[in-house]
């Protein structure tokens, strides 16, 4: 019989304006520190999807999201390398939404900014790079790092 493991579900912001995309650049946080990625984070017991960006999005760069305007744009299966951890990513978009994109962790990032959505920083995590490719595609579902 297989043994049960635990899967992380993760929440990720896709703001998309003039086509860029909102990247931040992680800094002191032991985990990709360097290499650009979007806001994102693990969700909390009792939290939904929606409510999960919402509250990431707030934290991490002062952007004011509503719930009804969240649209899932892809899922992810992740596999982290480590025995019995794996991740479902959730990658959501808005149309619209209140504030101005700033850095607002500067203990967890450096840099905040937005990226030609055809040219990402070759620093881009590649679980990101592979979901902002596949978002681009319109495919709506990836793996990641599985053989």
């Amino acid at each position: 019989m297989a043994e049960h493991f635990k899967i992380m579900p993760a929440v990720f912001l896709v703001l998309i304006k003039d086509g860029t995309v909102l990247l931040a650049r992680r800094a002191n946080t032991g985990h990709q520190d360097g290499n650009y990625g979007l806001p994102a984070g693990h969700l909390e017991q009792g939290e939904s999807v929606r409510e999960g960006i919402v509250r990431e999005a707030r934290e991490e760069v002062a952007v004011i999201l509503e719930t009804e305007d969240m649209s899932v744009v892809h899922v992810m299966q992740r596999n982290k390398d480590v025995p019995g951890k794996e991740y479902v990513d959730f990658y959501l978009t808005a149309n619209h939404w209140a504030g101005e994109p700033k850095n607002n962790e500067p203990e967890k990032c450096d840099d905040v900014a937005w990226f030609p959505l055809d040219n990402l920083p070759p620093n881009t995590i590649p679980y990101v790079r592979q979901a902002i490719d596949c978002i681009r595609r319109n495919q709506h579902f990836s793996e990641f790092n599985f053989n």
